[in-house]
């Protein structure tokens, strides 16, 4: 299967954006200089939804998405999209909305192994009391993130 992948630039740094022929297989905060970009309609579908909802005018994407891991993550990735754009809800919330409070280490892992930053809004998940928690991007991406969302930044 072919492998495609491009990026996009923002206040967050560079955003790499990785497909197969038919559907995004992961988007990730990407720390160094790009590599060359191997592009396809999917990919620039992808910036473009991407450059609408950092431009404020798009709160829900509809990319496809080739989600691999096991049923129970899954099942948390689809659960995270369907938290509201610019709300939160903590970890506690989120295991009581798998049906099981007990599995809140699960849903806390499920979580940090989502493949598909931003689209699948795992930023929106904080800890108790509204502590920022856990983010594979960075508490700092996070909380820009959840800031943008919320209104307090001024673009």
């Amino acid at each position: 299967m072919d492998s495609y992948s491009g990026y996009i630039r923002n206040e967050l740094g560079f955003i790499k954006i990785e497909a197969n022929s038919e559907k995004i297989l992961s988007v990730c905060f990407f720390d160094k200089e790009p590599e060359a970009e191997i592009p396809n309609q999917i990919i620039e579908e992808c910036k473009t939804q991407l450059l609408e909802y950092f431009s404020g005018s798009r709160k829900i994407f509809s990319i496809p998405l080739d989600l691999k891991g096991t049923e129970f993550q899954i099942n948390v990735w689809n659960e995270l999209m369907k938290i509201p754009f610019g709300e939160v809800i903590t970890y506690s919330k989120l295991a009581y909305r798998m049906r099981d409070i007990k599995k809140i280490r699960a849903v806390g892992m499920a979580n940090s192994k989502n493949p598909v930053g931003v689209i699948i809004p795992c930023h929106r998940v904080v800890g108790k009391n509204g502590k920022l928690v856990g983010y594979g991007g960075g508490l700092w991406r996070k909380k820009w993130l959840l800031d943008f969302e919320s209104g307090k930044l001024n673009l």
